[in-house]
């Protein structure tokens, strides 16, 4: 019995615990992984959030690339700019290289309580969310172009909610008109353009499981540089016919020049 537990050990010693990966951000190839990567994990850990139609993610997510880089946010001035009638605190946050030991970036925010949806919040609150949106502008300024090409928007999702949609202005009341009304069958022929312009704006972008395939083939290495960051810039504006349109243009592409470069061989 001994025996085999000193045999059980030693294999249990044997096996290496699977290394995590890590990405530098100086390499291009390196950094389209981590893009596919992140937002696999954005995506099942929901961490977005979504903003007329389009996805902005959360800070945890901006925290996770960052880590995977070996960057980390440092807290370094939070200061309270309040007074009687609001409650208003600023930070400031810088991104620390763990390699290189030196600072690489840095982001400020301003969080109020007389931002829309934010009256009753605690002070606490009010100075917690000014630090996590200067977390996510850190990592913003540096890191933009990976969300990005993972497929969201480039920008913090709690960056968005204090950016409200003004209200259309109101159109004055036109005076009575001493003119006959026109008749009501007139009406009905502006029916057809209403209806066009709400399929105009009915546009199914691409799906994530389709910006992933996307991203997957642009790190071919029969793909050139220019050809992924053509691609990577344009991403989010493809909807899902488009994107599936690049996809087979990207996997035909690869077939043949990986066929001329086994016929050069």
């Amino acid at each position: 019995m001994a025996a085999q537990v000193e045999q059980l050990t030693k294999e249990a010693k044997a096996v290496k615990a699977p290394k995590v990966a890590s990405y530098d951000i100086a390499r291009a190839d390196e950094t389209l992984s981590l893009a596919t990567d992140l937002a696999k994990f954005i995506r099942e850990n929901k961490l977005t959030h979504n903003v007329q139609g389009k996805e902005y993610v959360n800070v945890e997510g901006w925290q996770y690339a960052g880590s995977r880089l070996g960057i980390v946010p440092i807290v370094e001035q939070v200061i309270d700019m309040s007074h009687d009638a609001e409650i208003k605190y600023t930070a400031r946050v810088s991104l620390f290289d763990l390699r290189s030991q030196q600072t690489v970036g840095a982001g400020f925010a301003v969080c109020s309580n007389k931002e829309n949806g934010k009256k009753f919040y605690a002070e606490y609150a009010i100075a917690s969310m000014a630090q996590t949106r200067a977390i996510g502008k850190a990592y913003r300024n540096i890191l933009a172009w990976i969300i990005r090409a993972a497929g969201y928007e480039p920008t913090p999702a709690e960056e968005m909610d204090y950016q409200t949609i003004p209200a259309p202005a109101a159109q004055p009341v036109a005076a009575a008109d001493a003119r006959p009304a026109q008749p009501m069958m007139q009406v009905t022929s502006t029916a057809p353009v209403a209806a066009a312009a709400d399929d105009a704006t009915d546009v199914r972008y691409a799906t994530a499981k389709q910006k992933e395939e996307i991203i997957r083939l642009l790190n071919n290495p029969v793909i050139t540089r220019a050809e992924k960051t053509k691609m990577l810039l344009n991403i989010n504006k493809l909807d899902e016919t488009r994107a599936q349109q690049s996809i087979d243009k990207l996997r035909q592409a690869i077939a043949e020049r990986e066929g001329e470069q086994r016929v050069a061989a």
